[in-house]
């Protein structure tokens, strides 16, 4: 926008010489000029380090059992599971069927005979309050239930081992296909599931920063090629030895992906926020010039431009605070302040 503003003035000075026909009259030029309003916002002074993001958890989930392979359905989508669907802890995946195996350990009959153990028992207690048997009569009682209760605890966990369940939240990053009805082996990859609805970066820090850095310190971590979609991150370990050779010191920071956009073994960029003020004047860094009055900016009075002493404060490479000489409304000359001198008359241009 600047180059449409400077060629215009240089029209505006050309006309003025060509039309200079009066000597006695002379008009003053205006220069066009964009202004923007003081107002108050946030700014932060950010340390910019690079690296992969990795997943917070890993794992794999293995048949403990022969059988034919039954892949099951996703309840939430009706299809059966699927590599890139989300996964509950203990959700069932696959199921195996294996009738010998089942035959061999009898759960049905199991479960019966603890539940008419439980059932005499509970008989005997009552008797035994009522003088109606003796304690060594419950105490048989009690033996023979316990050793039923454990048969069927057994039983069934025998029978867990037909199933193949998710390990932990998160996504099937892996699905090894097999035609129903394939016997597979015990000890065959069933699945991997990965978490990455929070992710890791391992970065480097330049030694310079080794006071400015610290645990729980705020981040802002941005794919490059997902440059819309900026996610929070916070530093969760930091090492206290530096690199002899790099002159770095090692972190590790926590990336909060709860909508899963940003993927595991993406290469990102992390701005960690260094300084931060909030509800303060910020206007662009390029706006100020230098003076014999210091740091100066201009800013729109009655169609002038007038020269206005700062002070500065945080900054970063394109913004910076004012703490002092610009109030909120005040109009700042953000495009044409190359040709400004003070006083000089302006038009603003919309």
């Amino acid at each position: 926008m600047k180059n449409l503003i400077l060629p215009a003035f240089a029209l505006l000075i050309a006309f003025s010489s060509c039309n200079n026909q009066q000597p006695t009259t002379q008009t003053e030029v205006s220069v066009p000029v964009r202004v923007t309003e003081v107002a108050r916002k946030t700014i932060r002074n950010t340390l910019t380090v690079n690296g992969t993001v990795s997943p917070t958890g890993t794992s794999e989930a293995k048949t403990e059992s022969e059988g034919e392979y039954r892949l099951q359905r996703n309840p939430r989508t009706g299809a059966p599971y699927k590599m890139g669907d989300r996964v509950n802890k203990d959700e069932v995946i696959v199921k195996l069927e294996n009738p010998e195996y089942i035959l061999s350990i009898r759960p049905d009959a199991k479960a019966l005979d603890w539940e008419n153990a439980r059932s005499e028992y509970d008989k005997q207690k009552s008797l035994y309050d009522k003088g109606g048997v003796t304690l060594n009569e419950l105490k048989k009682s009690e033996i023979s239930f316990l050793n039923a209760k454990y048969d069927n605890e057994n039983s069934q966990m025998q029978m867990s081992k037909l199933i193949v369940k998710s390990p932990i939240n998160g996504v099937i990053v892996d699905l090894p296909y097999f035609t129903p009805g394939t016997k597979v082996a015990s000890g065959t990859l069933a699945l991997k599931v990965m978490d990455y609805s929070k992710l890791k970066l391992n970065v480097e820090f330049p030694e310079k920063y080794i006071t400015t850095v610290f645990s729980g310190q705020e981040a802002y971590v941005t794919n490059y090629n997902l440059k819309d979609d900026t996610l929070i991150a916070h530093i969760d370990e930091l090492s206290p030895a530096i690199n002899e050779s790099s002159r770095t010191f090692k972190g590790v920071m926590l990336v909060e992906n709860p909508e899963l956009k940003m993927r595991p073994g993406m290469f990102v960029k992390s701005d960690i926020v260094i300084e931060k003020k909030d509800s303060t004047i910020v206007i662009p860094r390029d706006v100020i010039r230098k003076s014999r009055r210091g740091e100066v900016v201009f800013v729109v009075e009655n169609n002038a431009a007038v020269e206005r002493p700062i002070k500065t404060g945080i900054g970063n490479d394109t913004e910076i605070e004012i703490v002092d000489g610009l109030i909120t409304g005040e109009k700042l000359v953000v495009e044409g302040y190359e040709m400004l001198s003070n006083r000089t008359k302006v038009k603003v241009q919309n």
